[in-house]
């Protein structure tokens, strides 16, 4: 098996540091874009807000070990991230039907108006900011960030770049 030393070798040094320069700019901006650097301040969300409330919204409600295991955090982390959620009303905790001990974490109709704000908002970004891009340069540039993801993603997870093509979790 070849070593990460035989693997950056393999492949073009200058094309790897720009591609790690670009992720690292990548990262600020969209850091920037979320405080409302470039964006709208009124429409900023916490990126963990953000990734919690839209999972909520795709899957339904679900305990929060589940909602751990699905973005690939643990259950700690959910619990503190999802506390302020809940004092702000965009997430609702009830007790689970079949074991009132247990909690279900369910966003609210307030959480939903929240995000779909938030949503709203990015899209226009995103389409300002690649409003000369064809319908084609969109899709394909989303696959690679999509299997760029998910290859970070298997990484953190100890499987192999390969192992997942599917969306990222977190």
């Amino acid at each position: 098996m070849p070593t990460s030393q035989d693997m950056t070798t393999d492949l073009d040094a200058g094309l790897l540091d720009a591609l790690q320069h670009q992720v690292a700019v990548f990262a600020r901006r969209a850091e920037q874009t979320r405080l409302g650097g470039v964006g709208q301040v009124r429409n900023s969300m916490d990126r963990a807000a953000y990734l919690l409330l839209n999972r909520l919204d795709q899957e339904g409600p679900m305990g929060v070990k589940a909602l751990a295991a699905g973005m690939g955090i643990d259950s700690s982390t959910v619990t503190r991230q999802v506390a302020p959620l809940v004092d702000t009303g965009l997430v609702k905790r009830t007790s689970h039907p079949e074991d009132g001990r247990a909690v279900v974490l369910q966003l609210s109709p307030r959480g939903l108006a929240r995000l779909e704000e938030v949503r709203s908002s990015r899209r226009e970004l995103m389409a300002k900011v690649t409003g000369g891009w064809t319908p084609e340069e969109r899709e394909s540039f989303c696959t690679l960030l999509t299997r760029f993801n998910s290859a970070l993603s298997a990484r953190q997870a100890g499987l192999p770049a390969e192992a997942t093509e599917a969306s990222p979790t977190s």
